[in-house]
């Protein structure tokens, strides 16, 4: 699958990157380089391999849900700096 011009200026466009009209041909060339190269992996064989779920094996530590003691509001809002109406108080940021 080759790239043309116009299709780098529009994925330019898409994806919101300014390419210098003497870049274009540099960037042609490099698309090409990655379409040919997703093309070799599509070409790799992976009906025997098992996908992965995540890097490492290593299990994760599987706790007990327990209830601990809920309201306690009090004690949560004396380490805001500034509370009101029983909720964090802080400075506006939208106007």
């Amino acid at each position: 699958m080759a790239t043309d011009t116009q299709t780098v200026k529009r994925t330019a466009f898409l994806s919101r990157l300014k390419i210098e009209d003497d870049k274009i041909e540099a960037t042609k060339e490099e698309f090409n380089k990655i379409l040919n190269w997703i093309e070799e992996l599509n070409e790799i064989n992976t009906d025997d391999v098992e996908p992965l779920i995540a890097v490492n094996n290593t299990p994760l530590r599987i706790r007990e849900d327990e209830v601990t003691a809920g309201n306690c509001r009090e004690d949560i809002l004396k380490n805001a700096p500034s509370a009101e109406y029983d909720y964090f108080a802080v400075p506006k940021v939208v106007e």
